[in-house]
């Protein structure tokens, strides 16, 4: 069975929308990557830290979906990262409320030994310099590097993010961050100037309006489904990168053919994850809901048209 390791922040949320509120709930880009790839027939884990406060409950839960937790640290008489935010009314803008770093402050990643030869790995939203450090650890070159960053990272760390940026092969970033990576307002040519920095394929995610993927001069468009209800949000990204990078792994085909299916697949499991506070409605989700919206997405996408 394939490998898809994932390197990221295991966290607790506080969370504020237009539709209420909540206390310290579970968060984090690895927990949200990792239940997203938990769809996928593959064998996954989390590399991450958390302090002695974060709940047995929330480690039992990342088990029970079959993902590898020997990687996450536990730091006795740590707290674990918290992040609260505000969402405004439109619900694509927010303000950061508190952030806490705690123990990720000195996070030192240690991979697996039993995941040192995996096939995908996915490094979420974190340090650049903790990404490198993950793929330093890899025995073996990965079939296909992901990296997921933001425009934090971009303001404090840019060197450090240029060099993890030479070593990945997909890079997945927002439209607001593709333009502060590159200088050019067109993502068309954002695309090709992110390309000219290392990364083979470039995934552009632009929320409630979709997601573009680029290769080269070849370029994709996938929508995101209309949405009756959305709740909260916070993870849909990296709901994302789960689908796509467990999708990849899965697949074992790395091409840009099947990358359209991976945006896809990462799509659509980010639908389900906005309609509920937190990681709530992916923790619930079943493998039917997930055929079933699927097929909504072809229905939405496929047309015929004489040329």
């Amino acid at each position: 069975m394939n490998k898809l390791l994932i390197v990221g922040t295991v966290a607790f949320d506080a969370i504020e929308t237009p539709f209420g509120k909540t206390d310290k709930i579970l968060g984090g880009a690895a927990t949200y990557i990792g239940l997203s790839a938990s769809f996928f027939n593959l064998q996954s884990a989390i590399v991450s830290v958390v302090g002695d406060d974060f709940p047995q409950k929330h480690l039992d839960l990342l088990t029970s979906k079959n993902i590898d937790i020997s990687g996450i640290e536990i730091v006795k008489g740590g707290k674990t990262f918290f992040w609260s935010g505000l969402y405004h009314n439109d619900l694509n803008s927010r303000d950061t409320l508190v952030t806490e770093l705690n123990v990720l402050a000195d996070f030192q990643p240690k991979v697996p030994q039993n995941f040192k030869d995996a096939d995908v790995v996915m490094l979420g939203n974190l340090h650049p310099l903790v990404q490198s450090s993950v793929l330093d650890q890899m025995e073996k070159k990965p079939k296909l590097v992901v990296l997921d960053t933001m425009n934090f990272w971009m303001d404090c760390a840019l060197p450090e993010l240029l060099e993890v940026i030479k070593r990945v092969d997909v890079i997945t970033i927002n439209d607001e961050e593709a333009r502060q990576l590159s200088g050019e307002y067109s993502l068309v040519k954002a695309a090709a100037k992110i390309q000219e920095m290392g990364p083979k394929y470039v995934v552009i995610k632009k929320g409630e309006h979709g997601a573009l993927l680029f290769h080269n001069r070849e370029v994709f468009f996938a929508p995101a489904l209309p949405l009756e209800e959305v709740f909260d949000p916070t993870g849909a990204g990296d709901t994302f990168a789960g689908g796509f990078s467990g999708f990849i792994a899965q697949s074992e085909n790395i091409s840009f053919g099947n990358m359209k299916n991976a945006i896809i697949y990462g799509s659509n499991l980010a639908s389900f994850c906005v309609e509920k506070f937190g990681t709530e409605r992916m923790e619930t989700l079943s493998k039917a809901e997930v055929a079933i919206r699927l097929q909504q997405f072809k229905s939405l996408t496929q047309f015929d048209i004489e040329i």
